[in-house]
């Protein structure tokens, strides 16, 4: 059932040129805040070759910058740009209005329990993420 419902999730979200990797990292760096590459390639389960090849498109793309860690001089962090949080809220709200068209299909009782859940899958969801 969990595969039937992340496709449908996948199916939500437009297809305007940005991976679902790419999306779930510019959303990481907006709930995080800046951080480290390392980091990032934890989080989404990338190896760090590959989130640097992801960060160097996104970066080419206005969508996330590099500055100086000032913590340590040496470092880089990543941080999401203003243009990223356009891209995000612009698939959020495609995505909200296309959910929209498929909690309508449920009855109310179906729609409160999946209200009464939430919470449940937010705490789920925050325990999996790894400390920066």
């Amino acid at each position: 059932m969990l595969e039937r419902l992340f496709g449908v999730f996948r199916s939500l979200s437009p297809a305007n040129g940005l991976s679902l990797t790419a999306a779930a990292t510019l959303a990481t760096l907006e709930r995080s805040g800046p951080c480290r590459l390392t980091w990032l390639a934890a989080r989404e389960g990338v190896t760090q070759p590959a989130m640097t090849q992801l960060i160097a498109r996104l970066e080419d793309a206005g969508l996330v910058e590099r500055a100086a860690d000032a913590a340590d001089g040496r470092a880089v962090q990543i941080r999401i740009t203003a243009d990223g949080r356009t891209v995000l809220a612009g698939r959020r709200a495609v995505r909200a209005e296309r959910l929209a068209g498929l909690l309508d299909r449920l009855s109310t009782d179906e729609r409160n329990v999946l209200a009464a859940a939430l919470p449940a899958l937010d705490t789920l969801a925050a325990s999996s993420t790894p400390s920066r």
